[in-house]
């Protein structure tokens, strides 16, 4: 599975919610490739995505894609996190 954490400029922010994305994901026992990404590249990877994170911001700039959008209201929220991946994955 392929996860993308987006942000507007795929510094800090992306890299920080990729960081939590991979602890949840630890803890979920779920195997996935998480990748940081700025908003202009993200648009092509989530072409072979099967999961893309992001703030609300940034949700509707994605575009049409395959992957399922998630928002994320708080990058440093796991349990956030943890919930709205597992509700996605079910």
């Amino acid at each position: 599975m392929k996860i993308i954490a987006v942000c507007g400029m795929g510094i800090g922010t992306s890299v920080l919610l990729k960081m939590n994305t991979e602890k949840v994901l630890r803890t979920l026992g779920i195997d996935a490739d998480v990748e940081a990404a700025d908003i202009g590249v993200a648009r092509g990877m989530a072409r072979d995505a099967e999961i893309v994170l992001t703030s609300e911001e940034l949700a509707e700039e994605i575009g049409d894609v395959e992957a399922q959008v998630i928002v994320i209201d708080n990058f440093f929220d796991l349990e956030e996190i943890s919930q709205k991946l597992t509700d996605a994955l079910e």
